[in-house]
């Protein structure tokens, strides 16, 4: 019976991570048959974060359609009600939440100094400081303690080579969180050259403030090659959509021509990033997984789990619009190249393989909500695997894997991962299952409800074949 899910001694701690368990542990749901089940996940934090940034500084009110209602999402929006945009809810035809209406900040007036919760939303710290900087008047920034280590230095280097003061509470030169922006109400743009190696978000951040400049904005990126690049393709592809001229041809060069944002009705396509755990638990457990809707054309990189799930054994298809993934006898490994924020549940599954894998080009994972490598690392070797840190990436050797405790870091993809785990291998907890509300509220009923369809349903958790 298939349906669709309702919304609803250790190793040390990686840097920044917080030593201590927060919380109760959630015992991980062992399958002890295949899984079977249909499963509508919500909306993209990617996409919702941008079109609210864009409808902050759009020429007219904007709507967003089932746009993702989390705690980066829920960041956002304040940040921006602070910053003088008027963001209300109001009913909608999606399953998890309401729609939001957003009225955009009025940038010709002066404004009252104020500050702003970046939580450890990076959406947040790094795409909402070029939008203060086009207002009139202090914005304090400041998140989570983890926050405060998360890499900064580019943002804050543009800002001020776009002639943008940023200070620290003591007054002088800030390189992270906190920080104060010191907007005048216009920003001039032109030419800027930045490093970009340590995270996309910086590129992403500019460009979608940069037709707001009064010249536009030439962005130059030297270094080392930028990550996730998909995310940057997914900024333009967005921002020409709502009226604004992106020139990319060049590489490591985007220019975005001055002028109006158009006011937008759009509605946000489900999160394929957030689906990558139940497609996983197809192949953790032997079973189907079914996704309605997937998009027949997508900048998301979530696009990426047909390819992945393909070369790791399973059989994917889209049919009428819905992804089905179906796992077969053994998770095989393999070399990935191209995992980015799908990593952690990558790993997961490389855990569970019966081959050894290896996840390249991801150095910048240690610089997310925790240093994810050595998270990744310390969890499944928590639970009796072979990993190991390799410069920019991991390897992962087949090992028999027990149960046990797998940490969070405050981090939703390292609690995900835990949870897939589970799957295959009894008596798995995972701590701070809550910390998934950071994109995907309600996971854990989520994952029980895909639990409850089908033959994977059953009271008795013992036995199994763990792969």
């Amino acid at each position: 019976m298939t349906g669709t899910t309702p919304s609803a001694a250790a190793p040390s701690h990686p840097a920044g991570a917080h030593a201590a368990d927060a919380g109760p542990h959630w015992p991980a749901p062992f399958a002890a048959r295949p899984v079977d089940a249909t499963v509508t996940v919500p909306g993209s934090k990617s996409l919702t974060n941008r079109y609210l940034v864009l409808a902050a500084l759009a020429d007219g009110p904007s709507r967003l359609r089932a746009p993702l209602h989390s705690r980066d999402s829920a960041l956002m929006i304040e940040a921006l009600r602070q910053l003088g945009a008027t963001v209300t809810e109001v009913p909608g035809d999606g399953a998890f939440g309401p729609d939001l209406e957003i009225v955009p900040i009025s940038m010709d007036t002066a404004a009252a100094d104020t500050a702003i919760d970046c939580g450890l939303a990076g959406t947040v710290m790094r795409f909402v400081p070029p939008v203060a900087a086009l207002r009139r008047g202090e914005s304090r920034f400041d998140g989570d303690p983890h926050a405060r280590k998360r890499p900064m230095g580019t943002i804050i280097e543009s800002l001020a080579g776009l002639g943008v003061a940023v200070t620290a509470p003591d007054g002088g030169p800030a390189s992270s969180l906190p920080f104060t922006v010191h907007g005048s109400g216009e920003v001039r743009g032109g030419h800027l050259v930045i490093d970009a190696s340590a995270s996309s978000q910086f590129v992403s951040a500019l460009l979608l403030a940069g037709a707001r400049f009064t010249e536009g904005l030439h962005l130059e990126h030297v270094g080392k090659p930028v990550p996730s690049l998909d995310h940057i393709n997914m900024t333009v592809a967005v921002l020409r959509g709502v009226g604004v001229a992106v020139d990319d041809s060049v590489p490591n060069h985007w220019v975005v021509s001055p002028g109006p944002i158009r006011a937008f009705d759009v509605r946000i396509e489900q999160d394929l990033s957030n689906a990558g755990p139940f497609l996983a638990a197809a192949l953790a457990t032997g079973g189907t997984v079914r996704i309605p809707n997937w998009p027949a054309e997508t900048t998301q990189v979530g696009d990426l789990w047909r390819g992945i799930l393909t070369a790791m054994g399973a059989t994917v298809t889209v049919d009428g619009g819905t992804l089905t993934v179906s796992g077969g006898p053994e998770i095989k490994g393999g070399d990935f190249d191209e995992t980015s924020e799908l990593a952690p549940t990558v790993a997961a599954l490389c855990a569970l393989a019966t081959g050894p894998s290896r996840l390249g080009g991801i150095a910048h994972l240690r610089g997310h909500e925790t240093d994810r490598l050595a998270a990744l690392v310390a969890e499944i070797n928590r639970l009796g695997g072979d990993a190991e840190e390799t410069p920019d990436g991991l390897i992962i050797r087949p090992a028999a894997l027990h149960g046990g405790v797998v940490h969070s870091y405050a981090d939703h993809r390292m609690a995900t991962a835990g949870a897939i785990l589970g799957l295959a291998v009894p008596g798995v907890e995972v701590e701070d299952i809550a910390t998934t509300a950071k994109t995907m509220p309600g996971f854990p009923q989520l994952w029980e409800a895909m639990l409850a369809q089908g033959p994977a349903a059953d009271e008795d958790t013992a036995g199994g074949t763990q792969h």
